[in-house]
């Protein structure tokens, strides 16, 4: 599946995202640390408040997973999460690499690793999810959730919107 939609393009608060991996510029699949990206979308809000992505992350995911989160990412796609706070995890997830204007966190499970890559540039944020299917059961369960996923990442990078503006 590819799609790319834009609503207000550059306009403050409006999100505009990118489905499938031709869709996902190369700059930011490059981000990714998986062997391979058998899913990809890209979801980018124009703002005008200014984070480091690590701060836009922890704004987005907070520091430890929600019971929403921990029910999705535990509960559902089995996800090895960290617990408590710490520095090297955002919401669980390890980070696991970052550079000036991106911060890339990591999990996985039995069945997928994951990634998402939170970048700053140009009065945008942007919120990048790769999946790589380590079992045939990842094709299966994922596409089931990625509509959901697709319908929650535009309100999630508003509210970190909100959560840094109000910081």
């Amino acid at each position: 599946m590819t799609t790319r939609s834009q609503a207000g393009s550059g306009t403050p608060g409006s999100v505009e995202s990118a489905v499938g991996a031709d869709e996902v510029p190369a700059a930011v699949r490059a981000l990714g640390s998986l062997p391979g990206i058998d899913y990809a979308d890209l979801f980018t809000l124009a703002t005008e408040a200014e984070a480091t992505p690590e701060q836009w992350a922890r704004a987005a995911f907070g520091d430890v997973p929600s019971i929403g989160e921990r029910l999705i990412w535990r509960g559902l796609l089995g996800l090895r999460l960290s617990r408590g706070r710490s520095p090297d995890t955002v919401a669980g997830w390890r980070i696991d690499g970052r550079g000036a204007d991106w911060v890339r966190l990591r999990a996985a499970s039995w069945f997928l690793t994951c990634n998402l890559v939170v970048r700053t540039s140009d009065g945008r944020v942007s919120l990048a999810t790769f999946l790589h299917y380590d079992r045939r059961i990842g094709r299966l369960v994922w596409p089931w959730m990625s509509p959901v996923h697709r319908r929650l990442a535009p309100g999630l990078l508003r509210e970190a919107d909100a959560k840094i503006r109000a910081s």
